[in-house]
């Protein structure tokens, strides 16, 4: 069902009322063909929803029926309005208040809990995906082992997948924060259950699936000792747990390994912890949540075990041997490299570019019109040097800022660099040209430019690395200059000697507006701009020796 809160034009309403009305008349002749008895149900299961709060409410209330015009629906509006749209704090808000029944009646508080956390968790995954009834499987309260209270256990089964990192993280947020508002206890995890974390982790992405992330021993330990409930789960593959000291504890009900459990643990709140932390950073504490303050202190310790890490390949000091016999060592100071997207790689994948490696991707910062959220762009003519391995919508994962990305044309980037057969090396910004030329290719020198958008960077919680030397950093070195010599654009067109059209262009288009060597160079020598980037090559890749 479709709602529109903001203004439209006639036409789009009109549209709008089309799918709706055709959708009710849809919906009305398949409750007609269910209640003839030939489907398992006679009714549709699936619930029309106007809005987000519907949908939420619908998938709940396979579970969970009473909830139905219960007021759930309006009271997530009304947090909406307070908090704003998919913030994480109206989850929280609505999944303590229905723990708390304070829209329907539940058969005992342990229901009314998991009720209330489900219907959290369903909100963060937009009410779309099946993890909320089929990821988090149960919630238990248990006994600590000093007697002092009960704390809450979380069991994840392996759709915990379907939520992604970020919202199966933040069901662990939503069911700490209704834990800690009714006054439960913290989980009080023992040496060998802590231990038994990374044992289990090892095991699972050893023999049964590569985790996306694998986190350090010492992360997982440092986890294991401060989040406040536990995470659980259920037997799910046929292999036992390899370390025979784990096995048997007497708050561990199986040694066998446990897909959602190993989820959590790896691809969930280590690998999406900077996330959480920019969230619990802003309203944590207002919202009662500074026992997850710890999340600070394991993205220290994570940075630091990937640098060590990285320190150890990095400094391998590249040995050259030069003229007169003597051995120099090389160690490059810039951004660290992340081997992470190729860490894991499935046999018979092809690898474009190793990390930080010269000739792969040059990262560009900006938007096409066919790439946005996880969407990123390339040159035609580098699909097509590629053999047209990369198609549209092809995903790749990419070194930064991690995850995967479907990735799309844009012309208006660098194209690849190719040394041809016959010893000659062409620059290629024609799709045409590349195909036409492809089977003469011996070698790619440089595949070209990715387009990455700043948001991927922010959803992801990466840092920002330096570009490559473009055309729209160039112009800004420019426009500083004639800004501090105070001229405009004809002035520089008159100094020049070249129409003031040109120049207007390559001030408000520089990406697309091409410059000879002899205009670029006179821009240097006038005003004392940089070369244009069009005109440098990549010289500090040739050896010195």
């Amino acid at each position: 069902m479709v709602e529109t809160d903001m203004a439209c034009s006639p036409t789009v309403q009109k549209y709008f009322n089309y799918l709706d009305d055709n959708t009710n008349k849809a919906f009305a002749i398949a409750s007609k063909a269910r209640k003839m008895g030939f489907d398992p149900e006679e009714f549709v299961e699936i619930k029309l929803a106007k809005n987000m709060a519907e949908r939420v409410v619908g998938i709940i209330s396979v579970l969970a029926p009473q909830i139905i015009g219960s007021g759930v629906v309006e009271r997530i509006i009304e947090l909406e309005e307070e908090f704003g749209s998919q913030d994480w704090r109206v989850a929280m808000k609505i999944a303590l208040e229905i723990a708390q029944s304070k829209f329907c009646e539940f058969k005992d508080k342990v229901e009314a809990i998991e009720i209330g956390i489900r219907t959290g968790f369903a909100y963060v995954t937009v009410g779309v995906v099946s993890s909320p009834l089929e990821g988090l499987t149960s919630v238990e309260i248990k006994k600590r082992a000093d007697g002092k209270g009960e704390f809450f256990r979380l069991n994840y089964g392996g759709p915990i997948r379907n939520a992604g990192g970020t919202a199966a993280a933040t069901s662990v947020l939503i069911a700490d924060y209704v834990r800690k508002h009714l006054g439960y206890a913290k989980y009080d995890p023992t040496e060998k259950e802590i231990k038994r974390c990374a044992a289990e982790l090892e095991d699972y992405h050893e023999y049964v699936a590569n985790l996306q992330y694998y986190p350090y021993k010492e992360e997982s330990e440092f986890l294991m000792k401060n989040i406040p409930v536990e995470i659980a789960g259920n037997p799910s593959e046929k292999r036992e747990l390899s370390n025979a000291s784990l096995k048997d504890l007497p708050r561990v009900e199986t040694n066998i390994l446990r897909s959602g459990y190993c989820l959590i643990h790896s691809s969930c709140i280590p690998l999406k912890s900077p996330k959480l932390w920019k969230k619990l950073n802003d309203w944590g504490h207002d919202m009662g949540m500074e026992d997850w303050d710890f999340i600070k202190e394991h993205i220290k310790l994570q940075k630091n075990m990937k640098a060590k890490t990285a320190a150890k390949k990095d400094v391998k000091k590249e040995i050259k041997s030069s003229d007169d016999g003597k051995i120099s060592m090389e160690v490059r100071d810039r951004v660290k490299r992340d081997p992470t997207f190729v860490k894991d790689l499935v046999g018979g994948r092809p690898v474009i570019g190793h990390p930080m490696r010269s000739g792969a991707f040059r990262l560009r910062y900006g938007r096409s019109r066919a790439s946005g959220y996880s969407g990123q762009s390339i040159h035609p003519a580098s699909m097509a040097v590629l053999n047209d391995f990369i198609a549209i919508g092809t995903q790749l994962k990419v070194e930064r800022p991690g995850k995967a990305a479907a990735f799309t044309p844009c012309d208006s980037v660098d194209g690849p660099i190719v040394k041809l057969k016959d010893g000659s090396v062409l620059y290629l910004d024609d799709i045409n040209e590349a195909h036409k030329i492809n089977k003469s290719i011996k070698e790619i020198l440089y595949v070209g430019d990715v387009l990455i958008n700043y948001g991927d960077f922010f959803d992801r919680a990466a840092g920002l690395i330096p570009p490559g030397y473009v055309e729209e950093i160039w112009i800004l070195y420019v426009k500083k200059i004639l800004e501090e010599k105070q001229m405009q654009g004809e002035d520089l067109a008159d100094i020049l000697n070249l129409p003031r059209e040109t120049i207007t262009k390559l001030l408000f288009d520089p990406i697309r507006t091409k410059i000879s060597f002899s205009t670029a160079k006179a821009i240097c020598e006038k005003i004392g701009a940089p070369m244009h980037p069009q005109h440098i090559y990549y010289y500090k890749e040739i050896s010195v020796h």
